[in-house]
Formats: C-alpha cells, sequence, structure tokens
C-alpha cells in the first residue's frame, strides 16, 4: 500500500507490486531509479511514441531509460510526473538518484573523446609528411 503524505509534504512510497497494477491502458506509472512517475498525461506527447511507455509501464524503465540517453531537458521534464518512491524494501540497487549528467562531465566527454584524438592524427599527419618529405631530399 501507499505510504500517505503528510502536510509536510512526506515521499509517498509505492511497492513494485503497486506500480505494476498501474499498466494499463488509462493509466502508466514506471520506476526510474527508484523514484515512481505516473507518465499517463504524457503518452501521447512522447516523441519515441506511446508504445515506448506502454511497454516500460508497471516496471522498473531505469535501464531503457539511460540506454535511450535522454537529455537534461527530457531529465527535467520528468520531475513533473514524479509521485514518490519505490518502497524501500522493494529497490533494486539498479537505480541512484543521483544520475544526471552535469556539463562538467560532458566539457571532459568532449576533450578526451574528439579532441585528443583529433589532434594527436593532426600530429601524426605532420609527423609523417616531415618524414616522407626529409626521405625524398635524402
Amino acid at each position: 500500500m501507499a505510504k500517505e503524505a503528510s502536510p509536510e509534504g512526506q515521499v509517498k512510497y509505492f511497492t513494485l507490486e503497486e506500480v505494476n497494477k498501474r499498466s494499463t491502458a488509462k493509466e502508466a506509472w514506471l520506476v526510474i531509479h527508484d523514484r515512481v512517475y505516473d507518465v499517463t498525461r504524457f503518452v501521447e506527447e512522447h516523441p519515441g511514441g506511446e508504445e515506448v511507455l506502454f511497454e516500460q509501464a508497471g516496471g522498473d524503465a531505469t535501464e531503457s531509460f539511460e540506454d535511450v540517453g535522454h537529455s537534461i531537458d527530457a531529465r527535467e521534464m520528468l520531475k513533473q510526473y514524479f509521485i514518490g518512491e519505490v518502497h524501500p524494501n522493494d529497490r533494486t540497487g539498479k537505480g541512484s538518484k543521483n544520475v544526471l549528467i552535469s556539463t562538467s562531465s560532458n566539457t571532459s566527454s568532449y576533450w578526451s573523446n574528439w579532441f585528443i584524438p583529433a589532434i594527436a592524427v593532426l600530429l601524426l599527419g605532420f609527423m609523417y609528411r616531415y618524414y616522407t618529405l626529409e626521405s625524398k631530399s635524402s
């Protein structure tokens, strides 16, 4: 059963069994990083199509959500559908709530994945050209 919210704004807790019951044509709940979202209102607007959400409804969609690589805007939008958390006894350990991608890691990733290899290729190209020109003049 769900823990009722108190006037102080305490979080509601839902069991995975409760979430699983919310997988119908009229209702779509899913779990991402141990947080429960009611995405029923968003189903028709989802850029990937409503089938994707109905496929994941009623269960833990953490892995699928992360595999798609949702943008920071999508993660922000998700907040409006938050209704509670998975009860601590039902948590799978898959989800850490702090998995948002920070811009500093994106910058680091950009440098290490694109810029540094591009510089290395340019250097190798110049070295090759230098040595081929030097061997022709000898």
